[in-house]
């Protein structure tokens, strides 16, 4: 470990005040930076559904494949002990064509635009070969902008790293993920990594905002503008202009390589921080603090928009446990939380929460109800 910490320490000098003007924002970006439209200042994503009446919410749940049914089935069950109000709309996403096309059913599309939020369980995507991957095509279906992974350690996990409490946003429509690509000549393919200055500007808004929600006055742009000058600058230099409406909170960007080091060596400086990055990157290092915490199976993750939100899973299907009663619920129970605060249910998400972490932590399995909250899971 000492050896570790000694490298940390210069690699700090890759940090960069941006609040002035970026070393890494290209001259084109630079000329091109402006201020934020007005309009777009106080637009932020809000849960915008209402309770039936019943005195209940209406969510969409999206089961999902392999393990999907059985640790959806544990999250109906805890919600149901828990008095949550809340009804489940169950829909199959399951891909159809349509002129010629891979979609998502009318029936499912119409479900989440009407509940404005969902749950997904794992979903199974071809290697290779076969339909597109749905969680992207949910994802652009809903312009679902902004991907939230918190990764937090949890006791009854034992990792090499104690009290990680990491927050990563990612921008989650574009990128090396836009889906352009074409054969140059045989042999040599291209692949088109897209920024735009809109779709930067929504998911750093959301960022800062986020931030303020939690309690955090810290925001990091990750980023890679020393080699991607034009995209990544640009990334960093609508970076800069945003963080001028949020006074309040400091802003600061670090190299992606950087940040992956410092982040093995000692994660605890970033708890402090939500980190905001472009598509490829937030994925690498979503998954990489997951690791953090003892893996995917532990970790949440909201996918947000304006209008819709899907929080989800995002370990796999794992088919060779399916229906074996094996499959650990955690990531979509926690994940729910997520949604729950998200709609505003805060006290139901700490109660669940709150028990969640007590069974865990005692390394009990099965049924336990917490004597402090009376919750059962």
């Amino acid at each position: 470990m000492l050896a570790g910490r000694a490298f940390a320490a210069p690699a700090r000098q890759c940090l960069r005040r941006v609040n002035g003007t970026s070393r890494w924002a290209p001259a084109l970006a630079q000329a091109q930076s402006r201020s934020i439209v007005t309009a777009e200042k106080d637009k932020v994503a809000r849960f915008k559904g209402t309770k039936g009446n019943d005195g209940k919410f209406t969510v969409t749940l999206i089961e999902g494949d392999g393990i999907g049914p059985e640790i959806a089935q544990s999250v109906k069950d805890i919600y149901s002990a828990a008095n949550v109000p809340i009804k489940w709309e169950p829909v199959d996403v399951t891909p159809r064509l349509k002129d010629g096309k891979t979609v998502i059913p009318d029936e499912a599309i119409e479900s989440v635009t009407n509940n404005y939020v969902a749950l997904k369980g794992p979903l199974a995507t071809p290697v290779g070969k076969g339909h597109v991957s749905l969680n992207l095509t949910l994802r652009r279906t809903f312009n679902l902008f902004a991907n939230v992974r918190p990764c937090r350690s949890i006791a009854g996990y034992k990792t090499p790293y104690d009290n990680v409490d990491t927050v990563l946003i990612r921008e989650n429509t574009e990128g090396e993920y836009s889906g352009i690509e074409h054969v140059v000549v045989d042999g040599v393919v291209q692949s088109i990594k897209l920024i735009t200055r809109s779709a930067s500007e929504r998911v750093l808004r959301y960022a800062f905002q986020y931030a303020r929600d939690i309690g955090r006055n810290k925001v990091r742009a990750v980023h890679k503008a020393t080699i991607m000058k034009m995209s990544d600058g640009l990334f960093l230099s609508t970076a800069r202009d945003v963080s001028k409406d949020f006074p309040d909170i400091e802003f600061d960007a670090e190299l992606l390589d950087n940040t992956c080091l410092k982040m093995v060596t000692d994660p605890l400086p970033y708890n402090d921080k939500v980190l905001v990055m472009p598509n490829l990157y937030g994925d690498i290092l979503s998954d990489m603090c997951a690791g953090l915490i003892g893996g995917l199976g532990l970790t949440p993750s909201g996918n947000i928009g304006d209008e819709c939100s899907i929080f989800e899973a995002v370990h796999g299907s794992a088919p060779d446990i399916a229906g074996k009663q094996l499959a650990n619920p955690t990531a979509l129970l926690l994940s729910s939380m997520m949604m729950l605060r998200h709609m505003g249910l805060n006290d139901h998400a700490n109660n669940i929460e709150s028990a969640i972490f007590k069974v865990l932590a005692e390394g009990k399995v099965g049924i336990l109800t917490d004597p402090d909250t009376n919750m059962t899971c």
